[in-house]
């Protein structure tokens, strides 16, 4: 059974171009209730931390730098299928192959600079959540 919560982050080229606002409608709008959001810039050790999935991988190193290069919107979201929903919304990693009216074909300037990460399962929105909230931080 798919699970009801993901976890997002609006990254750094989004938050510098102003889309906060219109990426949090558009979760809003397809129906996601927010959870738990903070803004905050992550230091170089906690980008490593968060991304240490991909430590072996030869982008890892422009990932970091770019994630804590500004500050971000994490947040964590709630909807019955949430992480197949939101990823449905955010789109492809590629916004030139991102659908139509999703948050990377509107919002994103580049693979590298997507505009959004969202989840990929339900054990890695758990572990995601939990790396930015404490449960005392969750409505």
């Amino acid at each position: 059974m798919a699970g009801k919560k993901t976890f997002t982050m609006i990254k750094p080229d989004a938050v510098e171009a102003n889309n906060i606002g219109p990426i949090l409608a558009m979760i809003n709008k397809a129906g996601f209730r927010i959870l738990a959001m903070k803004y905050l810039k992550l230091t170089k050790e906690q980008a490593g931390q968060f991304y240490e999935v991909h430590k072996e991988r030869p982008f890892y190193g422009e990932l970091i730098s770019y994630m804590s290069s500004g500050p971000i919107v994490a947040a964590v979201l709630v909807k019955e299928n949430a992480v197949a929903d939101y990823r449905k919304l955010i789109g492809a990693t590629d916004p030139s192959k991102a659908d139509e009216g999703t948050i990377r074909k509107l919002f994103a300037k580049s693979i590298a600079a997507n505009a959004v990460h969202g989840s990929d399962s339900d054990d890695n929105a758990e572990i995601e959540a939990n790396f930015f909230f404490s449960h005392l931080e969750r409505f």
